[in-house]
C-alpha cells in the first residue's frame, strides 16, 4: 500500500499562510484523485480541497478563495498552499488518495495547523 507522508504544519498567526505537502511512496499519477481533509477537535473529519488526474480541482465552502491545492507528479508530491488563516483553520490536516484501480484509498498521519489570535 502506498505510504503518504504529510509535512508542513505549523503554528501561525491569524492571517499567515502555510504550505503542506504531501508525498508518497508511489507514483502519484497512478491515483485518480488526491486530496486533503482536516479533523479538529470534537469534530467530524471534513473535506478540505481535492484534485484529480487532470487538475480539477474542488474545495470546501470554508476555505474557497483562501487555500490551493495542487500536484507534482514528477515529485510525487501534492500541496495545500494555505493564505488568509484563522483560528477555525486549526486542525490536523490528513493527506488522502484514491487509486480507481484498485477501488483503495490511503490515508496519511497527519499534520498539525494551528493558528493563534
Amino acid at each position: 500500500q502506498v505510504q503518504l507522508v504529510e509535512s508542513g504544519g505549523d503554528t501561525v498567526q491569524r492571517g499567515g499562510s502555510l504550505r503542506l505537502s504531501c508525498t508518497a511512496s508511489d507514483y502519484i499519477s497512478r491515483f485518480y484523485k488526491m486530496g486533503w481533509h482536516r479533523q479538529a477537535p470534537g469534530n467530524e473529519r471534513e473535506m478540505v480541497a481535492l484534485i484529480d488526474n487532470g487538475g480539477t480541482a474542488t474545495y470546501g465552502d470554508s476555505v474557497k478563495g483562501r487555500f490551493t491545492i495542487s500536484r507534482d507528479n514528477a515529485k510525487n508530491t501534492m500541496y495545500l498552499q494555505m493564505n488568509s488563516l484563522q483560528p477555525d483553520d486549526t486542525a490536523v490536516y490528513y493527506c488522502w488518495a484514491y487509486n480507481a484501480n484498485l477501488g483503495s484509498e490511503s490515508w496519511g498521519q497527519g499534520t498539525q495547523v494551528t493558528v493563534s489570535g
